[in-house]
Formats: C-alpha cells, sequence, structure tokens
C-alpha cells in the first residue's frame, strides 16, 4: 500500500500544468472570443503571457504576440488561433425573434435548444435556440420531420416585440457564443466551448512558461503568436506572417479523434485522445523539419500519433508555409472529440505531451539547424 501512494505521488508530480495553469485554461476557455471579436480572450491570453516573454505586440486585427529575444535576426514561432466559431444577428422580427447568419463553421445542426448569449452594446444578453416541441413537429404524419437549417432556427430571448430585444441593446450585427463552458469529465478529460483552439493558444503559453522558470536561452528570437480570423481563412496567420518573417514556423491546432462512431478511419485516419500529440504529412509540412520532430519525440519518449492531409491542412500552417519567401512549418495537433461543439473533449496528458513536444523542439533547433531540401 505505500509504494503504491509512492508511486501515485511520483507521477503527479511529474505533472507540468499546476492549478493556476489549469484555472488559467478554465478562464480562457469560458471568455467568448468570437471570429472577430477575440479582444476579450487577447486581452486575458497577454496578461497571463506577459512574465514569460521579453515583450508583447498585437496587429491591427487583434493578433497577440509576445517575443523573446526580440533582436535576435533568425526568428521561429510556435503559433495557435485565438477566434471560436459564432453566430451575428442578421434581422430582428415584429415579435422580437431573432435570426442569424454563421460567422465561421458553426454546425446548425446542434443549435436547437441550446443556450447562448448575444454580445449587445449594453452587455451579454441571454438567449435560447427555440425548437418546435416533439408533440407539435409529428402533428401531421403526412409530412417530414423539421431539420434544423440557418433559415429555420431563430433566438428567443424574452422580447416580446423588436422594440423590446433592441432596448436590450440587441442589434444586427452582435455576435452570438454559445453559453457552455470548461467542464472535467473522468479519467482526465477536459470539455468545453472552443478548444478548437484556445487550447493551442494556453499550450504555447506554457511553453512560453516553461523556457522562462527553466532558464533557458534560446539562441534565435522566438514569437508566441496567437492569430486571429482562423475559422474564416487563416486570416490572421496570413497578416502576422507577413509582419514576422519567421524562419521556421510550429503550428499547433486540434484535429479530430477518429474513434468515435460514425466516422470513418479509411478516410480521417487512426488518431485517438490519450494517445499523444499527432504529426501530419502534407505538401506545406516541412518534411526535414516534421523528421526532427519526429526525433525530438522518440528520444524523450513522447508518444505521437501521425495523419495525412493532402493538398491543405485547413491550418494556420498553410499561411505561415506559402509566406513570404517561404517558411519551413510543421504542425503539432492535439487530438479532440465532437470538434466544433459546446462539448469538445481532450484528454490532460494530450495537452501535457504536445506542450513538452514544442518545448523540447525548441531546444534541439538552432539556426544553423539544416532544413534544405536540397
Amino acid at each position: 500500500m505505500a509504494k503504491a501512494k509512492t508511486d501515485k505521488k511520483e507521477k503527479k508530480s511529474k505533472s507540468i500544468l499546476g492549478e493556476t495553469n489549469m484555472g488559467f485554461l478554465k478562464n480562457y476557455i469560458n471568455t467568448a472570443s468570437p471570429v472577430g471579436f477575440e479582444t476579450g480572450g487577447q486581452k486575458l491570453w497577454l496578461d497571463y503571457i506577459k512574465p514569460f516573454v521579453d515583450t508583447t505586440f498585437t496587429d491591427p486585427y487583434g493578433t497577440a504576440v509576445g517575443v523573446i529575444n526580440p533582436d535576435a535576426p533568425f526568428k521561429v514561432v510556435i503559433e495557435a488561433h485565438a477566434d471560436e466559431i459564432s453566430w451575428f444577428v442578421n434581422y430582428i422580427n415584429a415579435e422580437g425573434l431573432i435570426y442569424l447568419k454563421r460567422n465561421g463553421g458553426v454546425d446548425h445542426q446542434i443549435a436547437p435548444s441550446m443556450r447562448v448569449l448575444i454580445h449587445g452594446k449594453k452587455g451579454a444578453v441571454k438567449a435560447v435556440f427555440g425548437w418546435p416541441a416533439i408533440h407539435t413537429r409529428y402533428s401531421n404524419p403526412d409530412q417530414k420531420e423539421p431539420q434544423p437549417k440557418v433559415e429555420n432556427l431563430c433566438l428567443d430571448c424574452g422580447a416580446r416585440t423588436k422594440k423590446e430585444a433592441e432596448a436590450l441593446g440587441i442589434h444586427i450585427g452582435a455576435v452570438v457564443t454559445y453559453a457552455d463552458g470548461y467542464d472535467e469529465l473522468a479519467h482526465d478529460f477536459l470539455i468545453g466551448r472552443a478548444f478548437d483552439n484556445r487550447v493551442g493558444g494556453f499550450m504555447i503559453a506554457e511553453v512560453a512558461r516553461l523556457l522562462k522558470e527553466h532558464k533557458k536561452t534560446l539562441p534565435f528570437g522566438l514569437y508566441v503568436v496567437n492569430a486571429v480570423q482562423e475559422e474564416i481563412g487563416l486570416r490572421g496567420a496570413e497578416m502576422i506572417a507577413r509582419r514576422i518573417k519567421p524562419n521556421v514556423a510550429i503550428i499547433t491546432d486540434v484535429t479530430h479523434d477518429t474513434s468515435t462512431p460514425m466516422i470513418s478511419k479509411i478516410v480521417e485516419g487512426d488518431i485517438q485522445c490519450g494517445k499523444g500529440p499527432s504529426l501530419a504529412y502534407a505538401p506545406a509540412i516541412h518534411n526535414k523539419l516534421l523528421q526532427l520532430v519526429q526525433d525530438v519525440a522518440e528520444k524523450k519518449n513522447i508518444p505521437v500519433q501521425l495523419r495525412t492531409l493532402s493538398r491543405s491542412t485547413g491550418t494556420d500552417t498553410d499561411s505561415f508555409a506559402y509566406a513570404n519567401d517561404g517558411c519551413p512549418s510543421v504542425l503539432i495537433s492535439i487530438p479532440l472529440r465532437y470538434m466544433h461543439t459546446t462539448v469538445e473533449m481532450l484528454h490532460k496528458n494530450d495537452i501535457e505531451e504536445t506542450i513538452k513536444l514544442m518545448y523540447e523542439t525548441l531546444l534541439v533547433l538552432t539556426p544553423k539547424t539544416n532544413l534544405s531540401y536540397l
């Protein structure tokens, strides 16, 4: 019994994430950061990372950057994206019901009965996605049951007229986010809205923290980048890549856990939460940089999973790889279940292993690392 307790303590002591770090993650996940309106989350992130970097800056659209060794000529980026999918208020009818447009790849099929926050001129307004009761949907047996579509979904905030809705500060163009937040499940699984990709922002901040706490000196400038507007076409990464002009980029994002029902492993590959970060092969992924990351993983006993992504990675990797004169780029993803829902699920061990992999990769990378193909 005594040995079992000791082993448990030893295992727990190896964790790189303490209560303070996990407390930040919870607060960060629960802070709305919709596409084009990322300011709240970005302010929180900057406040957290400032003690670990030499300087910070933001660009005109809100991408936030922490820099270590800002005067170094050779520049390395570690990057995630800060934005979350959401909705826009598009129309308010005479009865005060609110119709929407997508802001990013939000899934209309999960919307019925969901609770939301409408971010209006007077602050957040609570509302719900109303949906006809099952009794009424089956009232005519000759008709097919209606399916949720963007055009038949509406929000009910309790207003009985358009004027009452507007009096609450609701306006055309107000952004809408789901109200669901961070929670913890059994066996170190975590759930939350927008782990895609605020978990990435968390992980790159933790890399900066580890470098500071371990007093590591890097032979290059490190740019810790939390980019905006990924969900509508990698736009924040495009802008910041042109500004920084990095020599190397390490991107982190989420990828699909394919072990749950209704996902084809033949199409999506074999990736599972709890089995380590995922490394991707794709034209935008630099082969020699990828091999360096794989070598680090093997040497440091960090488990990794492999997948392929064909023409595009669908992540900010593409924007960095093809920016300027070309930038050797690699993608380190964390497995995620139920992407673009309010219950995105991942495993704490994968968070830790992904942080370690980025951290250890930075410690072996130098301006003299040969990344030439020929």
